[in-house]
C-alpha cells in the first residue's frame, strides 16, 4: 500500500492485516515457535522491560533483574531448591536437571513440578496483584506489584529460560464459563508428553482449568482446551469456531509482537481519565489513543487493541475512525472464531450516535 494511500485511508490496512496467515504447516508453525521465544535471560525479554522503562520515561531496565535477584537472596529457603545460589544459578541448575531426563513422561512431570515452583517464586517475589499499575516492570520494583498479563510474561520467560516450552495466551472463557474479550492471561506450556498445562498466578494454586483461550496454530485462533479425565493436562484443542479437533501440540503462544502490543494495550487502557475511566478527559482519551494507536502498529492483529481503539474514537467524537476501527475488529475476531458481545454493542453505538463526545469543557 502506497503512502498516499494509505493517507486517504488510514485504517485501510487494519482491514487487510493477517492476510498471510491462511497456510499452516510443519514448517510455519516451527518459525511461530521460534517468535515467541523470551528467555529470562535473553536480549528478547531485555527489550521488553525495556519498553516498560521507556513508557515511564524514567529509571534503567537493567533496574528489574538486579531487583529480582536480590529479592531472590531474601525469599524463603521453601523456595531455594534445597541451595544458596543466585536466581540466575539457580535457572542454570535446573535447566542442566531437565536436560539430563530423556524420557518424555519423566520430563514431561519434572517441568509441571518447575512450573509449580515458578508460580510460587513469583507471587512470592512480586506480592501485590494491581489492575491499574501491575503491568510494568517498573512498578513491580517500585511497588512490588503485578497483575494477569506481566506475571504471565514473567513465569514464560523464566520457564523457557529452563528450556521448557513455555508462553502467554489470552483466556475468554475462564474456568467457570464466564466469557470476557481477552480479559485475562496465562502460561501455557507444552510438555514433552504432547500435552498442555495452564499456570495461572492470579489463582492460589499452579494450574488451572479454563474453557477458552486465544492462542495461535500459525495464525491467531480461538481454541476450546479439552482436559484427560481428572486431570489438569489438555489432551487436545476444539476450535471455537467450528468445534473441529486440534492436537495439543499444534497449539502455540502468543508472538512477541503481540506480547509488545499488548502491554501498550494495557497502556491505553489504564491511563488516567482515558476510555474505561468513570470520568474521561480530553487530556485522559489523548493517551488511550498514543497508547492504543501504539498498539495496533506493534501488532495490527491484535482484536482487542483495535477494538478499544475504536471505542477511545468513539468518545472522542471521531465517528469514521471509530467505525474503521470497529470493521477492522469485527473482521479479527471473526477470523479467529469467536466474537464478544461488546463488539456488537459498540458496532451499535458507532451506528445510532448513542455515544456523545466529550463536552468542550471535559
Amino acid at each position: 500500500m502506497s503512502t498516499r494511500q494509505r493517507d486517504r485511508n488510514p485504517f485501510a490496512w487494519l482491514l487487510a492485516a493477517g492476510t498471510v496467515w491462511l497456510l499452516v504447516g510443519a514448517s510455519v508453525l516451527a518459525d511461530a515457535a521460534e517468535t515467541a521465544w523470551y528467555p529470562y535471560g535473553s536480549a528478547a525479554f531485555s527489550e521488553l522491560i525495556a519498553d516498560s522503562y521507556r513508557a515511564a520515561g524514567k529509571g534503567d531496565s537493567q533496574e528489574f533483574r538486579a531487583w529480582m535477584r536480590q529479592a531472590y537472596r531474601k525469599a524463603p529457603k521453601s523456595l531455594k531448591r534445597g541451595c544458596e545460589l543466585d536466581l540466575e544459578e539457580t535457572l542454570h541448575a535446573e535447566r542442566q536437571a531437565l536436560r539430563s531426563i530423556s524420557n518424555p513422561a519423566k520430563r514431561a512431570e519434572a517441568e509441571v513440578e518447575r512450573a509449580a515452583w515458578v508460580h510460587r517464586l513469583v507471587k512470592q517475589l512480586i506480592p501485590r496483584f494491581s489492575l491499574d499499575r501491575g503491568y510494568e516492570f517498573r512498578n513491580a520494583v517500585r511497588y512490588g506489584e503485578r497483575q494477569c498479563f506481566l506475571q504471565s510474561v514473567l513465569i514464560a520467560a523464566l520457564l523457557q529460560d529452563l528450556g521448557c516450552r513455555a508462553g502467554v495466551v489470552m483466556v475468554f472463557r475462564n474456568s467457570r464459563g464466564e466469557e470476557s474479550n481477552n480479559g485475562h492471561a496465562v502460561v501455557l506450556l507444552r510438555l514433552p508428553d504432547q500435552t498442555a498445562i495452564l499456570v495461572d498466578a492470579s489463582d492460589r494454586e499452579p494450574l488451572a482449568h479454563h474453557q477458552g483461550l486465544m492462542a495461535r496454530t500459525g495464525r491467531y485462533r480461538y481454541v476450546l482446551p479439552e482436559y484427560g479425565s481428572h486431570s489438569d493436562r489438555i489432551t487436545c484443542y476444539l476450535a471455537a469456531s467450528n468445534r473441529h479437533r486440534i492436537a495439543a501440540d499444534r497449539v502455540l503462544p502468543l508472538d512477541l509482537s503481540f506480547l509488545r502490543s499488548q502491554f501498550w494495550y494495557y497502556r491505553g487502557e489504564r491511563a488516567a481519565g482515558g476510555v474505561i475511566s468513570p470520568h474521561r478527559t480530553r487530556a485522559g482519551l489523548a493517551a488511550s489513543r498514543e497508547a492504543l494507536t501504539r498498539s495496533v502498529e506493534l501488532c495490527p492483529d491484535n482484536p482487542l487493541a483495535v477494538y478499544m481503539l475504536a471505542r477511545t474514537y468513539l468518545y472522542q467524537g471521531n465517528r469514521t475512525r471509530a467505525r474503521a476501527c470497529a470493521t477492522a475488529a469485527s473482521r479479527l475476531y471473526a477470523e479467529y472464531g469467536w466474537t464478544p458481545a461488546g463488539l456488537r454493542d459498540l458496532r451499535r453505538a458507532v451506528a445510532s450516535r448513542a455515544v456523545a463526545p466529550l463536552s468542550p469543557n471535559a
